[in-house]
C-alpha cells in the first residue's frame, strides 16, 4: 500500500505513480544546516585573488599617481605638490607665443603617443589580416578536432620562447647580409644588400606582427569553432553562396573573438618599448621607451605622468573597441 505524503510537501514531489514519501522538516533543515556549515563562504574564495591585486595592482596604480604630482630633484623627487610634470607633458616652450615658431604647436610627448597609436593600430590591422585566415583555417576547414588542437598548439609555439628571443630572432632575418637582402639577391630584384629591412618602420611593425598575431588567433578560433556548422549548412541548403555565408553568418558571430583579439593587441601595443629599441634601432620612440628614459635618468615623476596619459589612451580605445562590437550582446 502506497503511502500518502503530507499536504505541503505534494506539489515539489509528485511522481509516476504517485506521490513520494517527504522527509520529516527536521530532516530537511539538518541537511541544509550540515550543507550550509561544509560549505567555504565566497569570502575566502576571493580573498587570494583579491588581496593579489590589491597588493601588486591598485597599490602601483596608486602610486603612480601620487608620484606624478611630485617634484623631480636630481636623482629623484621629493613629495611637494606641482602640476608642472603635467604641463609639460601638455606643452613646450613657446606654445602660448604668436611670435614663437612652437605657437599652439602640440608637445613632443603629444606627438610620441600619437606615434604609439598610429604603429598600434597599424600592426593591428596587419595581424587581423593575417590571424582571421588562420583562425578561420583551423576552425572552419579542419573537420577533426585532433588535429585542430594539434595545429592550435603549433601556432602558440612562438610564445613557448622567450619576447626577447623572439625578437632578436629578426635581427639575422632582416640585416643586410640576412635572409631577406639573400634571397632577393639570388632572385635578382636586388643587386646589393637593402637597408630597408632592418631599423626601418617596415622591419618594425613585421617583427610586431610576427610577435603578438597569436594574441588575435586564439579568440577568433574559439570564436568560430563554436558556431553550429547546422546552421551553416542550412544556409546553403537555402540557395546562399559561400560569400553569403560568410558574410551573413559567419563574420558577425566571430566579431566578438575579433574584438577580443584586438584588444589583447591594442593593451599589448601600447606598452610596447623593446621591439623598438631592438628592431628599429632606437630611430622611433614609443611612449613605452619615453617612460624607460625617464625612470632611467630616476626622472619618476614625469615617467609617472606619461604612464597615466598611456593608461588614459589604452583606456579610450577599449572603450571605442567595445562600443563598435557589443560583446555582451554577441556572446
Amino acid at each position: 500500500m502506497l503511502q500518502t505524503a503530507p499536504a505541503h510537501a505534494k506539489q515539489h514531489h509528485r511522481g509516476l505513480i504517485g506521490d513520494q514519501p517527504a522527509p520529516p522538516a527536521m530532516d530537511i533543515v539538518r541537511v541544509k544546516k550540515t550543507k550550509r556549515d561544509q560549505m567555504i563562504h565566497p569570502g575566502w574564495l576571493v580573498a587570494p585573488a583579491s588581496l593579489w591585486l590589491i597588493v601588486f595592482l591598485v597599490v602601483p596604480l596608486i602610486g603612480i599617481v601620487v608620484f606624478s604630482f611630485w617634484t623631480p630633484v636630481r636623482g629623484g623627487m621629493t613629495p611637494d605638490f606641482t602640476l608642472i610634470n603635467f604641463g609639460n607633458f601638455f606643452r613646450q616652450e613657446g606654445f602660448f607665443d604668436p611670435e614663437h615658431r612652437n605657437f599652439l604647436k602640440l608637445s613632443i610627448f603629444i606627438t610620441t603617443l600619437w606615434t604609439t597609436f598610429r604603429f598600434t593600430f597599424t600592426v593591428m590591422v596587419v595581424c587581423l589580416i593575417i590571424g582571421y585566415p588562420i583562425a578561420f583555417f583551423l576552425a572552419m576547414q579542419v573537420k577533426n578536432f585532433k588535429w585542430q588542437l594539434a595545429l592550435f598548439l603549433v601556432a602558440m609555439v612562438p610564445f613557448w620562447t622567450s619576447y626577447l628571443i623572439r625578437a632578436v630572432a629578426w635581427l639575422p632575418m632582416l640585416g643586410r647580409r640576412g635572409l631577406f637582402n639573400k634571397m632577393l639577391m639570388n632572385l635578382g630584384v636586388i643587386d646589393k644588400p637593402s637597408s630597408f629591412f632592418l631599423y626601418s618602420e617596415f622591419g618594425y611593425t613585421m617583427a610586431l606582427a610576427q610577435l603578438y598575431v597569436v594574441l588575435c588567433v586564439g579568440p577568433i578560433f574559439f570564436s568560430l569553432a563554436k558556431i553550429d556548422k547546422d546552421i551553416l549548412e542550412a544556409a546553403r541548403d537555402m540557395g546562399a553562396s559561400n560569400f553569403q555565408v560568410f558574410r551573413e553568418i559567419i563574420l558577425p558571430l566571430s566579431l566578438p573573438g575579433v574584438a577580443i583579439g584586438m584588444i589583447f593587441l591594442f593593451v599589448m601595443l601600447m606598452g610596447e618599448f623593446a621591439t623598438a629599441v631592438v628592431v628599429y634601432g632606437g630611430k622611433t620612440s614609443t611612449t613605452g621607451t619615453v617612460i624607460l628614459n625617464y625612470y632611467g635618468t630616476a626622472n619618476y615623476p614625469f615617467a609617472a605622468v606619461n604612464a597615466i596619459m598611456l593608461m588614459i589612451a589604452m583606456m579610450i580605445g577599449v572603450f571605442f573597441i567595445l562600443r563598435v562590437v557589443d560583446i555582451r550582446k554577441e556572446l
